[in-house]
């Protein structure tokens, strides 16, 4: 796949990957703080900065924070920055830079895992599971009305074809429970009543959106659609978030035992990661996105009485970790494709437009009829 790096000495690979990844580290953490502390002034969430600076350096500004799926070539001047540091030809360049890209994507992802595990542990169970209906019903809402009319407003409206408007309407039934907790643990509202809600029908949505899109590839896919796995996968689901809420009110005084004998540094942080993995390999393991079991593996030890040295240990891995994930997301957007000057670009902007207005409009009337 890369065959220009077979001309590469070991060393000098090794050298040109460590320049590489510190120039990333230094590009995401500068624009990311920069901006945030703008935004912060203006009563906004980091998160809108971390996003924003990913714009700013990614595929739809300098091309200095270019993930392999954008398609788009590295910005020329980074380019012959890193061949006269690490003293290699410049077309080796963009080979070794995304080569190397999937450790920093690793680093992300363990970002949003760990900012997951931290909104678990700040989740209030009783009031978790008081809301619990309202929760489903929100989630039940976001999910059905978005697909529902998001489907039939493209083919009636736009007179796309079925398959490619049922992926769409699909696709509007995705939450990010990331940036949902991100922003709500920021302003202090994850531990209030409308906070639990949210949280709740943020990891519902998600179950409901793996089934849905489970029917709709199947459907794709032109075979028969068999009832028998969409049964085991929401069988699956509900077990697991059952076994989550049984395991926080049983499971936490043996973590505690067990924390209790090790007298090793570290012991606290290494034993709940170990959870974490564990939680995000089940639910993996049975469909689900380990996202979820990152927030599960919170829940469970959210009644730990070392939860607060917990959420203390895994703080800075979210505040480093996790900014990185949501520049890489501002990264891999490439705003070209909705350009208004641009006249084939048009009929993509209209559709988005219709996505945005229909979503925001049966989001807005789920929130206000349970909170107001």
């Amino acid at each position: 796949m890369y065959p220009l790096l077979a001309e590469l000495s070991a060393h000098d690979l090794e050298v040109a990957e460590t320049l590489i990844g510190v120039i990333r580290f230094l590009l995401i953490f500068l624009a990311a703080r920069a901006l945030a502390e703008v935004l912060v002034r203006l009563s906004l969430p980091t998160i809108v900065g971390e996003l924003l600076a990913g714009v700013v350096i990614g595929a739809s500004g300098f091309h200095l924070l270019i993930p392999p799926s954008a398609h788009t070539e590295l910005n020329q001047g980074l380019v012959n920055v890193i061949s006269s540091l690490a003293s290699i030809p410049p077309e080796v360049v963009p080979e070794v830079y995304f080569e190397s890209f999937p450790s920093l994507q690793a680093v992300a992802t363990l970002g949003l895992y760990a900012l997951l595990f931290l909104t678990g542990l700040e989740s209030e169970l009783e009031e978790l599971v008081a809301v619990g209906a309202q929760a489903f019903t929100v989630a039940m809402a976001g999910v059905i009305l978005p697909f529902a009319f998001g489907t039939f407003g493209l083919m009636f409206i736009f007179q796309v074809d079925l398959i490619p408007a049922v992926f769409a309407g699909a696709s509007m039934t995705a939450t990010s429970i990331g940036i949902t907790a991100s922003v709500f643990g920021e302003l202090g509202y994850l531990k209030t009543r409308e906070g639990q809600i949210v949280i709740g029908a943020a990891v519902l949505d998600d179950i409901l959106g793996i089934v849905i899109l489970a029917v709709v590839v199947a459907l794709a896919a032109g075979g028969s659609l068999e009832i028998a796995p969409i049964v085991k996968l929401v069988a699956a689901a509900v077990v697991f978030v059952i076994a989550a809420i049984a395991l926080s009110r049983t499971a936490a005084p043996g973590f505690d035992w067990l924390l209790d004998r090790l007298k090793a540094p570290g012991a606290v942080v290494v034993a709940s990661f170990v959870i974490l993995v564990l939680c995000c390999f089940v639910a993996t393991a049975i469909g689900l996105e380990a996202a979820l079991g990152a927030f599960a593996a919170g829940l469970i030890l959210s009644s730990s009485k070392n939860n607060h040295a917990i959420q203390q240990s895994v703080l800075p891995l979210v505040s480093l970790f996790a900014t990185i994930f949501f520049v890489l997301v501002g990264a891999g957007m490439d705003l070209s494709v909705i350009n208004p000057l641009d006249p084939a670009s048009r009929s993509a902007l209209v559709v988005a437009g219709f996505f945005i207005s229909c979503g925001n409009y049966w989001e807005n009337c789920c929130w206000m009829g349970f909170f107001k």
